[in-house]
């Protein structure tokens, strides 16, 4: 093992394969974006599909069984150790994931898939051909319909009992966490009246342990009632959490999996129909590789969650995600029963495992559209964690956009493909084709539909309108929505889209809304028609409609239903071009951009109260409904927490729970105002970062108002911090998720990690490897056209005030997550308001100092007087030749 220039590096790996760790990563550190070579990680998916390993050194040493190394030498050479232990595993009696590997390797040859020829050395022919993975996979049965739920109440007695078994003997009493579960097991009382649910909000402080105390009413409930509990998150971190406490509610594993269910939306889930199409010859090149590795996982995957389930998360990075979104079905094409694989598919499967199961584990999302839909499945015992998001996911959930990216995307649904598209996607008519062939007046509707829905955009749209030559009514509205967002909006910094509000239009604009109005009407007629003419199949059910031409019909009919309502919500938009204005309502008009490159235009239509349609579509409906978060009431009190949920809106009474958290906010932590950055200096910010993480050795967690001055921190200190042994991490720089990105900074107490809103809420890391939270300015809203709206209807800049204390509180609360956890939060501007200190919990000593002093205090409360030795560097050993190439976590400013 040597070290070597970065020039080396690149001369080296174009010269012979190496051993690597993650190469798109060692690409982008190195400033060499084609290098290829034998990656650890596709080898490890291959040889252990569906199971987790951190994706660094030491996470793969510790997957495969041996030491992880302690520095960056006995980490190079620990590369072809971890090479070596996966390329014997084949070769172990042991080996659970055996079937299938010789026929995939054998593919993956023919692929020139770079590990191909080890494996097949290790992986002995067998005797007789191994079975398909589409005969492999478990088929889901039919169910009758589940009677409805028991009508009974749990006493608080009962509930506390529960508790006290999911706890188990010996494990550490808390109060606030026994009197929540009481109080979480009235929601399960009978409902009072319509539209009046037993509603509880619960404002339950870090470390209260909510996820049990909700859980043991909920599953007491679900047991004695026969009903279903649908616990929703914002969160995949929190959906993993939540599936892994159904070990205490079900020991048996099989049980398990049969009363504890993960339900996700169709496009989180792999589609079997595109997977087939890809391994058969769709993909080529890497994505092919890719075809086949996920291929490998879905026969031993619990689920088939693509996203935040037991797939690798840094799978897809690992082939800069080509070809990964279209193996799932993010368009809505799905054949139902035309499908081959519909009997084994695993949206389906897991659509029936929740009709029957006890816990549904589902997000905010998910909950919402299936109630705003009316589906028979929608909810009505719903427990909502991390509720402070209700506001937010119902403002996404009932919005409207009637862009150039949503159009196309119905046309495509509707018309399929056109010119020299290739791949499986089908439109309108070829799915329901057969079906319409019976029926001469759903034919004359399909043909009409898809007829009307040619005038919507079409591929090259966006140049079109940049050229101005719009083609349509619809591009040509867009075309004038593009010069006036242009012609009034204020400039941004890059990055940033442009918008205006859509307010005293010119006549030019609304005789283009007119126009468009009417095509899109013409495209709603033949729809409605075409959904009653197969309800009316249903009703009068033909000799030929079985259950698998019945299931054909019903998804159709659900398919319909879900682009009828979002063209009739464009219709109801451009309407109000011209009119007079909806004080419900806040419209505007936007450019979205990247980098200052154009990517959509549209109009955008948004509730200024979405908690409105929340409580009429999700709420009044439900029978029980608990809204939980550690930050519910804040520093408002529960009038606040009443508007931002909903409960505002309902006839009935609302509930209030309060237990404060039980840990020693004012010994465990500390907040420091960093006063003597200035606001604009970017080379003193990246500075402060850098000593910062450097006197905490790490386990800082950097947080950032905007991308560009993340990306300017990350290039200044990455390469000094990995010098010092002390590894930075960063949202959008690394080419890896989000999620993998938190396990690798979880996994490493030295590691640090920059990043956006994402990481400022959501993110467990407790213990040593979080004991640094350090945000770049006061986390002020953008100021948007609909931001301004509500902050107009709702006491001006209290309104702002609000909204930042409510960020900071989620942002403090990522530092103390346990007991015996310490640290401290940092702001580095000295324009932080008093009256915003109120989101901090009252005894927390918060101080305005500058850097030098803000740098001696993280010193003192993280390692006392004395210190701790400091972290061990990198050793140089003697000069050998080796085909593997390690960076260690240096990061390499290109």
């Amino acid at each position: 093992m040597r070290e070597a220039s970065r020039g080396e590096a690149i001369a080296r790996l174009a010269e012979t394969p190496h051993i690597l760790l993650n190469a798109p990563l060692v690409g982008q550190r190195l400033g060499y974006p084609d290098v290829s070579g034998l990656d650890l990680l596709e080898l490890f998916a291959f040889i252990h599909p569906a199971r987790f390993a951190v994706p660094t050194v030491a996470g793969l040493a510790r997957a495969v069984g041996i030491e992880p190394p302690a520095t960056d030498s006995e980490a190079a050479a620990a590369l072809v150790g971890i090479a070596q232990a996966l390329l014997d595993r084949p070769g172990a009696e042991d080996w659970a994931e055996r079937e299938g590997a010789w026929t995939s390797n054998a593919t993956l040859y023919r692929l020139g898939w770079s590990w191909a020829p080890f494996v097949g050395q290790r992986i002995a022919k067998p005797e007789r051909g191994e079975r398909m993975l589409f005969s492999r996979l478990p088929q889901w049965e039919e169910q009758a319909e589940r009677p409805p739920a028991k009508t009974l109440s749990i006493p608080a007695a009962d509930a506390e009992a529960r508790l006290a078994q999911l706890t188990g003997k010996g494990s550490e009493p808390r109060e606030g966490q026994k009197a929540m579960a009481g109080e979480a097991a009235s929601i399960f009382a009978p409902r009072r009246a319509v539209g009046q649910p037993n509603m509880l909000l619960a404002e339950a402080g870090t470390g209260i342990g909510k996820t049990l105390a909700y859980l043991a009413p909920a599953s007491l409930w679900a047991d004695r009632a026969n009903g279903a509990v649908w616990v929703s998150t914002f969160t995949k971190a929190l959906q993993r959490q939540l599936d892994a406490e159904g070990r205490r509610l079900f020991a048996d594993e099989e049980e398990r999996k049969r009363r504890v269910v993960i339900r996700k939306g169709r496009e989180n889930y792999l589609c079997l129909l595109n997977l087939e199409d890809a391994m058969q010859g769709a993909f080529a090149g890497r994505a092919a590789v890719l075809a086949q590795l996920v291929g490998r996982w879905a026969a031993y995957s619990k689920d088939g969650d693509m996203v935040g389930g037991d797939l690798p998360g840094w799978l897809p990075s690992l082939f800069r995600r080509a070809g990964a979104t279209a193996l799932t079905d993010r368009r809505g094409e799905c054949v139902y029963a035309g499908c081959p694989h519909y009997r084994k598919c695993f949206i389906e499967r897991a659509e029936r495992a929740s009709r029957e199961a006890d816990i549904v584990i589902a997000n905010h999302a998910l909950v919402m559209v299936n109630a705003a839909r009316g589906r028979p499945d929608a909810p009505q015992r719903i427990i909502f964690d991390e509720g402070h998001h209700l506001f937010d996911a119902a403002d996404s959930t009932f919005c409207a956009a009637l862009t150039g990216q949503e159009a196309i995307e119905m046309r495509r649904w509707i018309v399929g493909p056109e010119g020299k598209s290739r791949g499986r996607r089908r439109g309108l008519a070829a799915r329901l084709l057969d079906v319409c062939s019976y029926d001469e007046q759903g034919a004359q509707a399909l043909d009409q539909a898809v007829e009307a829905a040619k005038s919507l955009p079409s591929d090259g749209w966006l140049a079109r309108l940049a050229e101005g030559d719009p083609f349509g009514p619809v591009e040509r509205l867009l075309a004038e929505v593009r010069g006036t967002v242009y012609a009034r909006a204020k400039a941004q910094e890059a990055g940033y889209g442009l918008e205006t509000e859509l307010a005293e239009p010119d006549g030019t604009l609304v005789s283009a809304a007119s126009a468009a109005m009417e095509s899109l009407e013409a495209l709603a007629k033949p729809l409605s028609a075409l959904g009653r003419r197969l309800e009316a199949i249903l009703e009068d059910a033909p000799d030929w409609l079985d259950s698998q031409a019945r299931a054909r019909v019903e998804g159709a009919i659900n398919g319909l239903s879900w682009r009828r309502e979002t063209v009739a919500a464009w219709i109801a938009l451009l309407g109000r071009i011209g009119g007079v204005a909806d004080p419900d309502f806040v419209d505007w008009l936007a450019i979205d951009r990247v980098e200052g490159r154009e990517y959509d235009v549209g109009l955008h239509r948004h509730w200024l109260d979405p908690t409105r349609p929340l409580a009429k579509a999700v709420l009044e409906p439900a029978h029980g409904v608990l809204v939980t978060s550690a930050t519910l009431r804040g520093s408002e009190g529960w009038p606040s927490a009443e508007a931002r949920t909903g409960a505002l809106h309902l006839p009935g009474p609302t509930g209030h729970f309060e237990a404060a958290s039980p840990f020693d906010y004012a010994a465990q932590s500390e907040v420091l105002i960093v006063n003597d950055i200035g606001r604009n200096d970017i080379a003193a910010l990246a500075g402060a970062y850098a000593r910062l993480i450097e006197t905490a050795e790490g386990g800082t967690l950097g947080l950032f108002t905007a991308i560009q001055r993340l990306r300017a921190v990350h290039a200044r200190i990455a390469d000094r911090l990995a010098r010092a042994g002390l590894p930075l991490l960063a949202q959008h720089v690394d080419p890896i998720d989000t999620g993998t990105l938190v396990d690798i900074f979880r996994d490493d107490p030295h590691a640090s990690l920059l990043g956006t809103d994402a990481l400022r809420d959501g993110v467990d890391v407790p213990g040593e490897s979080l004991r640094l939270v350090v945000m770049e300015r006061v986390p002020w809203p953008r100021p948007t056209v609909l931001h301004a709206a509500r902050k107009l209807a709702n006491g001006g800049s209290a309104y702002d005030d609000r909204v930042v204390r409510a960020r900071l509180a989620q942002a403090f609360g990522r530092l103390i997550r346990r007991q015996g956890d310490k640290g401290l939060f940092v702001i580095l501007s000295s324009a932080l308001p008093s009256r915003l200190l109120s989101a901090f919990p009252p005894e927390v000593a918060v101080s305005r100092v500058p850097l030098e002093a803000a740098l001696e205090r993280v010193r003192l409360k993280l390692f006392g007087q004395g210190g701790r030795e400091p972290v061990a560097q990198g050793n140089q050993a003697e000069d050998v030749d080796a085909a593997a190439l390690f960076l260690g976590d240096r990061g390499v400013d290109p």
